[in-house]
């Protein structure tokens, strides 16, 4: 694993002025006003983000919105047989089970439907309509899907059955003919928030047919279920979707929803405690798990139990869910680090895409998560099955992979999603032509490609760091996609002691700067695996909250990143990529290729240095970090010194994902004359 990039906020005048008008105009402190101002917040902004009424925009808004309340009205009316057409993701779950429950408290004849992930796949299709129209449906209403089914609402049609589509995604060209399309995507829609998951959209849709326009009553009925989809489907937890998670949470605390509750009980949570972290790492992939593992009637059946011992006893069962569902990501991601090893040529990539036979589709998504965080690029990871292949993607910011694969799309049969997710399908004949086209895609459009980013969201010295301020920042609660956890670095800190916790499975550190201390603990570091030295000049970036211990209340301090002080890491990064791009063959200036190739003083200096260490065992980034200070040499420069060392046999780099370097002990003199690597990088050929 590599260095992040950390961006850090710009401070600038007019900044300043806004915090300073955020600070009088409201009651927050100068350390949330400057926080708040620095995320982008006009006063105005500020003022609405702070306020902690229910400000929700009236659902006759969106885009045909009447017209779907109209039919449904009629449907209710003429007893009418409905189905909702959901999703297996917890998003299409909770949103499938909002509608159905309201529907079936109005007196409606109503039935659900989701798709078996293993064998129809997302979103609607021709064999589920026409299993609908064989048990009389006369109105579909689409929940987290139907934007892009545009055959399958026209079958629909020509069966005699209407269907009103709900759904958030990005819509095509072309909309399905459809009584209703309801999107706050949809271009022509005004809706002034356009951020909404599907359960937020079945939502706004119930609180169109009850005529709550200011939505607050409906937020109290069914805020819980909304909110975990909200969290789940991470979309900006900003604007209405804050509100709806911050009235949700409580919701969930006070224990609303027997099905839910049952969720926190198995797993673990004390219902005072339920927060966007609990429910995005603890409550949502117990309720995706079912879907992942083609269960989500369960899980429905859950949401929807009214008896609390049915509901634990489903509950349990998806808890064992999830314990499979961790299993098989961890095998997946296990072969996935083994094929790196066996071609580190792949992580040279502008985007990692892989396939794997008997990987389980349902989880694939997961594991390229991991991929992407771990290794700091997009990446698309198929799951192959028989002539058909299933792929699932996960990006950086900066790089929009349902912009890229809409681009490439000529390969797919079926594709959606987002900006940094999305799902695709197409037949394995062309995979590797779609793999090319990705990468081809991505040189045309980034020379240099986005990475993944650590943003800080304040610089402050030890003796800042308080429990006032950890009070202060929890004012910004809840937490999620665009309204991240604050996190806070501190720079230029002596590291004083390292000592493992948890059996050895993490580490607590402890620093000084002008004789403050603190103590941090850094999770899933090993003392075996920290990189660092007593004494060493460090930067760190953590989350801090507060613990209470017998009465008196404390901060700690989660580490969320750390490394030397004062490296250069445009530098690190734009040589990263550079030595990627030299591997990959791509054409260099003579100037580009001036500046990376190595001459004998910079080999020898990284030959000592390697000599002097033993064995250097924590990866490139870390060796560049050492030797930049003293050296100035570039990053892609060092990495080819190395690959002439190794090509002479001067070093060694061991078996293990990060490379052991060693020197190869010899008696005989090398002659860098004859590294072929140099040959060729002199002569202008790669």
């Amino acid at each position: 694993m590599g260095i992040r990039k950390w961006n850090f906020p710009v401070s600038e005048n007019d900044k300043s002025t806004i915090a300073e008008q955020i600070c009088s105009e409201t009651d927050c402190t100068p350390a949330l006003a400057n926080m708040l101002a620095l995320r982008g917040y006009t006063l105005q902004q500020a003022v609405e983000f702070l306020n902690d009424d229910i400000v929700l925009h009236n659902p006759f808004l969106m885009k045909d919105m009447d017209k779907a309340v109209e039919r449904i009205v009629q449907a209710l009316e003429q007893g009418e047989f409905i189905a909702v057409y959901g999703d297996y993701d917890c998003d299409g779950i909770t949103a499938t089970v909002v509608l159905y429950s309201y529907l079936q408290d109005m007196g409606a004849r109503v039935m659900y439907y989701i798709p078996d992930r293993d064998t129809e796949g997302y979103g609607m299709n021709m064999g589920a309509v026409d299993f609908l129209s064989e048990q009389g449906v006369d109105l579909i209403i689409t929940v987290d899907n139907g934007i892009s089914a545009i055959e399958e609402v026209k079958y629909a049609s020509e069966l005699g059955i209407d269907v009103i589509v709900t759904d958030h995604h990005k819509p095509r060209d072309i909309l399905p003919d459809a009584v209703a399309v309801i999107d706050p995507h949809r271009l022509d829609c005004e809706y002034p928030f356009k951020y909404l998951c599907g359960a937020g959209v079945a939502f706004k849709l119930i609180c169109a047919i009850e005529d709550d326009i200011d939505c607050e009553q409906t937020l109290y009925q069914y805020g819980g279920l909304v909110s975990v989809a909200t969290v789940g489907d991470i979309v900006p937890l900003i604007g209405e979707n804050r509100i709806i998670v911050k009235y949700g949470i409580q919701s969930i605390r006070n224990r609303d929803c027997i099905g839910l509750n049952a969720i926190v009980d198995v797993a673990g949570i004390e219902s005072s405690n339920v927060d966007s972290t609990s429910i995005a790492f603890m409550i949502v992939p117990r309720i995706n798990a079912a879907g992942r593992l083609s269960r989500p009637k369960e899980a429905v059946q859950l949401l929807l139990s009214e008896d609390e011992e049915e509901a634990d006893i489903i509950a349990n069962n998806i808890n064992e869910y999830n314990d499979i569902r961790k299993d098989l990501v961890l095998e997946i991601v296990e072969q996935i680090k083994q094929e790196f090893r066996n071609k580190p040529s792949i992580l040279e990539q502008r985007i990692i895409i892989l396939a794997g036979e008997g990987w389980h589709h349902g989880v694939i998504g997961i594991a390229a998560s991991r991929i992407t965080d771990e290794y700091m690029k997009p990446c698309i990871l198929f799951s192959v099955e028989g002539d058909e292949a299933r792929g699932s993607a996960r990006s950086v910011e900066g790089y929009s992979i349902i912009d890229a694969i809409s681009r490439c799309s000529e390969y797919l049969t079926r594709y959606g999603g987002h900006t940094q997710a999305a799902g695709m399908s197409l037949t394995v004949n062309v995979l590797g032509k779609f793999a090319r086209a990705m990468q081809i895609d991505a040189k045309n459009n980034f020379d240099i490609m986005p990475v993944d980013q650590l943003r800080i969201d304040q610089v402050i010295p030890l003796n800042s760091a308080s429990v006032k301020l950890v009070d202060d920042m929890q004012r910004l609660e809840p937490y999620g996609c665009g309204n991240e956890s604050p996190t806070i670095a501190f720079i230029g800190c002596r590291l004083e002691n390292v000592s493992p916790i948890g059996d050895g499975k993490h580490i607590r550190l402890r620093f000084s700067q002008n004789n403050t201390f603190i103590s941090a603990v850094y999770f899933g570091m090993t003392l075996a695996d920290f990189p660092y030295n007593i004494g060493d000049i460090l930067d760190f970036a953590v989350e801090m909250g507060v613990r209470e211990y017998r009465g008196e209340r404390d901060i700690s301090i989660k580490i969320k990143d750390i490394h030397i002080s004062g490296i250069h890491q445009d530098k690190l990064i734009v040589g990263r990529q550079y030595y990627e791009k030299y591997k990959r063959k791509e054409q260099l200036e003579d100037k580009i290729r001036n500046y990376i190739t190595p001459n004998r003083n910079d080999i020898g200096i990284i030959y000592k240095y390697i000599k002097r260490s033993n064995v250097f065992s924590f990866g490139y980034d870390q060796l560049w970090c050492r030797l930049y200070p003293t050296t100035k040499i570039n990053y892609c420069k060092m990495m080819i010194s190395i690959d002439v060392m190794e090509e002479l046999g001067l070093i060694h780099r061991g078996e293990g994902e990060i490379p052991n370097l060693s020197i190869i002990p010899s008696e005989e003199k090398t002659e860098l004359e004859n590294s072929e690597i140099l040959k060729k990088l002199l002569g202008g050929e790669f």
